[in-house]
């Protein structure tokens, strides 16, 4: 369904841009073209279709949209310059191929931080996107310019969203007050980012075991049932080793675990206990012949002959004390229920248990372990949370290093990534303004939107580096003219991501519907961002942060002034007939 969408939703938003079908089916072509990749590369590495995986083809098709989207726009504006189509595809793949390598380089890397979480899902996850977005960067490199070698010149028609329109008008608008209005931009970003960090401060972390199921779904109304009705489904268990064969059954022991289990009915979010006490206490009362007064725990001289009514774990048959102790009576364990709380609910238990429990059970004498699923999950969840963490450092250390490559000047780099750090801040503030909760569904969303925002800063900042040298370093001019030009792309690629991210909100999996608004939010924070902080920061730092360092990237971008003039190359014509 969300492939569907996708491509719909994908060829709508080209079709009202470029007012042009060719353009809709060579990019439609291209798109289906990566999604078999995808698939391809699923099946290659032998993975299976997962809830993270099966969400990679509508997510490649909104990033191949966005490279097509910047070398096309690319292409009509070289077409209104000079009207040659194998010049301006040339020029294409020139000045906008680096650009995006880049550009899908720090996407991909976005995406990779997730192999070093140690979590096989997300490990796949990262392996199939990243080497996904750089297929898709190589194959659009190739495919537009072909395809459109074959096609003949856009029409004045399909070429005239640059020069009017609603877009057009956006962007001479945003020039406008990126010239006249710097200070008011400062201001109301200064004003979100205290905002911001008094967002982040309400955040919290924590998470339940079935957070992303549906509410609506008949499984969670399940568990809502037993969770009123009986104290929850999820399973904590305490386990007990006597360190002695035969340790359970000393009256001693059954005694300990029976006040263990009293204090663990003091906590209203645990069900009744179950143990070998109770089978213990059922016992007695059989021998009374079902006496309801009789069941307690056998004292010293009922001990021996009410104990023979205990099950033989040693039988060979399965019994009743199988599911408590192990076959030498040596370890044994508490099992309860707990209700769907979150994991600092679970820790805070875990954390009052435990000196009771040393209390009831000498350590020197007991090993006792708190397990069962929930402590899995909240331990689980801590491993995923640090690991995610640490990919989000990973991820944001990659991007600048690969913007190294085009910004040699660490001042720029710093500049680039400050209005892409704004819109990770916003978003976590609308996290905590919703209570929305970092978990591990949540906060992957931080490494794929960063890696995708900063795309625009990096086509602007090329564009910029070019224009500086094609108009002599007059800062102001190089950095109107290249918000000028980039500034069509940058709302054209993220109306699609956005709505392309969109599409994830219909889902009913908890995780991905929170991805898709979430990164929806972000990239259109960092549209804004890009549009109108970035280029006001150059403006006003001038000639602070733009060093001769900038201009002499390790990645280059060639220089339109001394590209080669292609209308005037002919072909030559060879002879293939041989010598007599």
């Amino acid at each position: 369904m969300f492939v569907v969408l996708a491509l719909i939703i994908a060829s709508v938003i080209l079709l009202i841009f470029f007012k042009n079908w060719k353009i809709v089916l060579a990019t439609m072509t291209i798109v289906i073209i990566n999604v078999v990749w995808v698939l391809g590369l699923i099946e290659v590495f032998g993975y299976q279709i997962t809830i993270l995986t099966g969400i990679l083809p509508p997510l490649i098709i909104v990033i191949v949209v966005e490279n097509c989207i910047f070398l096309l726009n690319k292409y009509h504006s070289e077409i209104i310059k000079h009207g040659n189509k194998i010049k301006s595809l040339t020029r294409v793949v020139i000045f906008i191929g680096n650009a995006n390598l880049l550009t899908n380089a720090t996407t991909a890397a976005g995406f990779a931080a997730f192999i070093v979480t140690g979590n096989q899902v997300l490990i796949e996850f990262g392996v199939v996107a990243s080497l996904s977005i750089l297929m898709a960067y190589v194959l659009t490199l190739f495919l537009i310019p072909i395809f459109f070698s074959f096609l003949s010149p856009p029409h004045p028609k399909h070429t005239s969203h640059l020069d009017k329109g609603i877009v057009s008008r956006i962007v001479e608008k945003i020039v406008f007050i990126v010239q006249n209005y710097r200070t008011i931009i400062y201001v109301i970003t200064v004003v979100f980012v205290l905002i911001g960090f008094y967002g982040i401060s309400l955040l919290k972390t924590t998470g339940n075991i079935v957070d992303d199921i549906p509410h609506r779904d008949p499984l969670y109304k399940d568990l809502m049932f037993l969770e009123k009705h009986f104290k929850g489904v999820m399973p904590l268990e305490i386990s007990i080793d006597t360190k002695k064969p035969r340790g359970v059954l000393k009256l001693s022991t059954i005694k300990r675990i029976d006040q263990l289990q009293e204090v663990l009915s003091g906590y209203p979010e645990l069900s009744k206990p179950l143990s070998v006490a109770e089978v213990v206490k059922f016992a007695k009362q059989a021998f009374y012949g079902g006496n309801e007064a009789m069941y307690s725990l056998p004292n010293s001289q009922e001990k021996n002959f009410i104990m023979r009514y205990v099950p033989d774990a040693k039988s060979g048959k399965r019994t009743i004390i199988n599911s408590f102790v192990d076959t030498s009576m040596q370890v044994t364990r508490i099992s309860v229920q707990m209700a769907n709380i979150g994991t600092n609910d679970i820790q805070r238990i875990k954390d009052e248990l435990r000196p009771k429990i040393d209390s009831i059970f000498p350590p020197d004498k007991y090993n006792v372990t708190i397990t069962g699923a929930s402590v899995v999950f909240l331990k689980g969840t801590k491993y995923l949370i640090k690991n995610l963490l640490t990919s989000l450092i990973l991820a944001l250390i990659a991007i600048s290093i690969l913007m190294a490559l085009l910004f040699t000047s660490a001042r720029m780099i710093v500049i680039s990534m400050t209005p892409n750090l704004l819109p990770q801040i916003m978003t976590a503030a609308m996290m905590g303004f919703l209570a929305i909760s970092i978990k591990p569904s949540t906060i992957l969303i931080f490494s794929i939107a960063l890696g995708i925002s900063v795309d625009n800063a990096i086509h602007f900042l090329s564009r910029y580096r070019l224009q500086l040298r094609l108009n002599e370093w007059n800062i102001k001019v190089s950095v109107i003219n290249a918000l000028r030009e980039t500034g069509f792309s940058m709302v054209y690629s993220s109306v699609v991501l956005f709505f392309g991210f969109s599409i994830f909100t219909l889902s009913t999996f908890g995780g991905t519907e929170a991805m898709g608004y979430l990164i929806a939010f972000t990239l259109l924070i960092a549209l804004l961002s890009n549009l109108f902080l970035l280029p006001s920061l150059l403006l006003t730092l001038d000639k602070r942060i733009t060093t001769k360092k900038f201009s002499e990237p390790l990645l280059e971008i060639f220089d339109e002034e001394i590209d080669i003039e292609l209308d005037e190359l002919r072909i030559e014509g060879i002879d293939t007939r041989g010598s007599a």
